[in-house]
C-alpha cells in the first residue's frame, strides 16, 4: 500500500547498469512501483518464471550480457506470459522499433530518455492494465463470431481462445468498443497509446496487422477493414480466403 492506502505496483528492471538500475528503483518507488532487480537475462527469466504472483510490468534493457532483451521478450511471449514490457533501448532506427514490438514488447523508449516521458508511459500503461476494479465483472462486447470479456480480458473467435498481448488486446477493444463505426487514427493512438503519445504512427499499422493475423482465419469473415486516410472499423465482411 502506498500512502494514500491505494495497491502497489510490482515491477521488474533488467538492465545491467547498476547505476540505471538504482536510479530507476527510486524513482518509481515515488510512483507506487516497487521494483525488482536483475542484472542480465537469465536472471529475469527466472525471477519472472517463479513469481508465484506475476509482474504488473517489466522494464527491459535491449542490451544485457547474455540475452539481448528482444529475445528475453520473445521467450516470454512463447510461454503465454502477457504482463507489459517496456523496452529500453539506445537504438532509434524504425526497424529496430518493429524488433522490438515484434517480439512482443508493449512499448520502446530511446536512452536517454526523459524521466517524466517514461513516467508517464509506465502510468499510462498501468492504467490501461489495472482492469479489475471493485471486482467488477466487467462487459461482453461482441461482433459476428468475435467475443471479448472485458473483466477476464479474453477475447474468442468462433469459439477458440486468441491470445492477445496487452497493446494488441487494448487495440481491438478500443475498434470493438463501437463496432460498425469508423475510428480515426488520432482517436486510436490517443486510446490506446495515451494522451502523451507521440511518434511513428507507423506503429498503429504494425499493431492492426498483429491482429489481422490472430484474428483473421481463413474461411471467416474479414472483421477489421482500413478507411484509407481517415482510420479502421470493425464489421462483418466477405469471407477470408
Amino acid at each position: 500500500m502506498n500512502g494514500n492506502g491505494a495497491a502497489r505496483n510490482r515491477g521488474l528492471i533488467v538492465d545491467d547498469d547498476c547505476e540505471m538500475r538504482r536510479f530507476l528503483v527510486g524513482e518509481l518507488a515515488v510512483e507506487g512501483v516497487d521494483l525488482e532487480e536483475a542484472d542480465c537475462g537469465q536472471s529475469a527469466l527466472s525471477l519472472i518464471r517463479e513469481s508465484p504472483i506475476p509482474y504488473d510490468l517489466v522494464l527491459l534493457d535491449w542490451s544485457l550480457p547474455d540475452f539481448s532483451g528482444v529475445e528475453i521478450c520473445r521467450r516470454l511471449r512463447a510461454s503465454g506470459l502477457t504482463m507489459p514490457v517496456l523496452m529500453l533501448t539506445g537504438r532509434d532506427d524504425v526497424r529496430d522499433r518493429v524488433e522490438a514490438l515484434d517480439s512482443g514488447a508493449d512499448d520502446f523508449i530511446s536512452k536517454p530518455f526523459s524521466i517524466e516521458e517514461l513516467l508517464a508511459r509506465i502510468r499510462a500503461r498501468l492504467r490501461r492494465t489495472s482492469f479489475h476494479v471493485n471486482g467488477s465483472e466487467g462487459e461482453q462486447l461482441s461482433l459476428s463470431d468475435l467475443t471479448m470479456n472485458t473483466g477476464t480480458r479474453e477475447v474468442f473467435r468462433n469459439g477458440a481462445q486468441v491470445h492477445l498481448t496487452v497493446r494488441e488486446y487494448d487495440l481491438l477493444r478500443c475498434l470493438l468498443s463501437s463496432p460498425n463505426r469508423v475510428h480515426e487514427r488520432g482517436t486510436i493512438l490517443k486510446t490506446v497509446w495515451g494522451e502523451n503519445h507521440y511518434g511513428d504512427d507507423n506503429l498503429l499499422d504494425v499493431y492492426i496487422r498483429y491482429l489481422r493475423k490472430k484474428i483473421e482465419t481463413p474461411g471467416l469473415p474479414t472483421l477489421i477493414h482500413t478507411v484509407r486516410g481517415v482510420g479502421f472499423m470493425l464489421k462483418e465482411g466477405a469471407l477470408k480466403e
